[in-house]
């Protein structure tokens, strides 16, 4: 296929473009290693067997001499071409799609000239590395990949599906098993007044979105009498293992979001509720044993431990390290005659607020005909697309990260040659 759209020319010897692009994902997918080290490991490997190649032939120069010659035109026509291919042999229903985003870091130098790899909050924590995004949309139950766009690494994701909803819907709405409804299932960081505004205007598509318990407090606090269990797969597993107080619970209702009025979908996870609460009484404990020595240092009158509001500054900065609000505890100061006095107590009100949201979840969506289960189930759903970063992600079957590439052109080559590649250890 590639070698169609980029033929070998009259003097060019040695393997064709494609040859080196099989001879990559061969690599990637037992041993990564950089170009340079290509013809040491190729001579270690059985696929001398298979597909002899002149090993003098893979070393560094001639994988950019190749490479250069893949325009970002070229890369587009074969990814429509591969992925033609792919809807052909497969035939993915889809009429519910899911869509994310992931980054990769990369050990690109600060001072190396480069449009796509930027600094952002990275998801494996590596926030001080240059990164580069990547989105994907796939078919929901087959997982199969439909769409995927490289971007900057520091752009937001609500940007990002923004700039690609036209050329994606546009790709999807032309497969031959597309249905005349198309449902989307994003993830609240999607969530933007102007994406909406387009999927409203166009009645084909649909949504299904989480919404952020923070800018929904009330709603996230709903009394659990309210709730009941979901007819999920899960749920119904759960009572056959003779768990049900297990099940995921829930409530609907109804409200205005993003100028019209939307179905709305409140879960209850209890296992994750107790996990949260777990761990903010640890959190809680932790924090009050620092405070218990900064009192200390009070009383004793320690140098810098003589200013209330220094005191309180140092308070919140240990509530960010515990990634806490700092209104949990309330802190009070006063004088006496042996000079300041500090004491402290937790604020009960405040922690039973925050306990209130645990193990809840938000689901909005326009499909306000689907019933409460078919939104929590398509909701649910969102794993498929995040095993497939994770695959991505997994050193010992593609090894993406780090990107191993220095150039803009190089970067966009090796991830679409690797996010061709089929979900499954073989």
């Amino acid at each position: 296929m590639i070698d169609e759209i980029i033929p070998k020319g009259k003097r060019e010897t040695g393997p064709s473009v494609g040859e080196y692009f099989l001879y990559c994902v061969w690599n990637r997918m037992s041993e990564s290693v950089s170009k340079n080290k290509m013809t040491k490991w190729y001579e270690g490997t059985a696929i001398q067997h298979i597909r002899p190649v002149d090993i003098n032939e893979l070393t560094s120069q001639r994988y950019w001499e190749k490479w250069d010659r893949v325009s970002e035109e070229s890369l587009g026509e074969i990814a429509r071409r591969f992925f033609e291919r792919l809807w052909e042999l497969e035939s993915p229903d889809s009429d519910c799609l899911l869509f994310d985003t992931t980054n990769y870091y990369t050990l690109i130098a600060s001072h190396t000239r480069s449009e796509l790899a930027r600094r952002g909050k990275n998801k494996a924590g590596r926030h001080q590395l240059r990164q580069i995004g990547l989105g994907l949309l796939v078919a929901r139950g087959s997982r199969l990949l439909l769409y995927y766009c490289v971007y900057l690494g520091n752009l937001h994701d609500s940007r990002q599906f923004e700039a690609v909803m036209d050329e994606m819907f546009g790709i999807v709405c032309g497969l031959d098993k597309t249905k005349e409804r198309l449902t989307v299932v994003i993830d609240k960081g999607m969530n933007a007044e102007g994406n909406y505004a387009w999927i409203d205007e166009h009645s084909r598509i649909h949504f299904i979105t989480a919404y952020s318990t923070y800018f929904a407090h009330d709603l996230a606090a709903t009394s659990l009498e309210y709730f009941e269990p979901a007819d999920t797969k899960k749920n119904r597993l759960l009572v056959k293992e003779g768990k049900p107080e297990e099940r995921i619970l829930v409530y609907r209702t109804k409200g205005q979001y993003w100028g019209k009025e939307r179905a709305v979908v409140v879960t209850y996870n209890p296992a994750t509720a107790r996990r949260q609460a777990y761990t903010l009484d640890s959190k809680l404990e932790a924090i009050r044993r620092e405070l218990l020595a900064m009192r200390l240092k009070v009383r004793e009158k320690a140098p810098h431990w003589r200013n209330p509001e220094a005191i309180r500054e140092r308070y919140h900065r240990l509530c960010e390290r515990f990634h806490v609000p700092g209104d949990l505890y309330t802190l009070e100061f006063s004088q006496t005659s042996d000079g300041l006095s500090m004491s402290f107590r937790k604020d009960v009100v405040k922690v039973q607020q925050r306990r209130a949201i645990f193990g809840k979840n938000i689901i909005i969506t326009d499909n306000t005909d689907w019933t409460t289960s078919e939104i929590v189930e398509a909701s649910l759903d969102r794993w498929q697309i995040e095993n497939r970063f994770r695959l991505s992600k997994d050193d010992d079957l593609v090894a993406m990260r780090p990107i191993r590439h220095w150039t803009d052109s190089k970067i966009k080559n090796v991830t679409e040659t690797d996010t061709s590649l089929p979900g499954k250890k073989n």
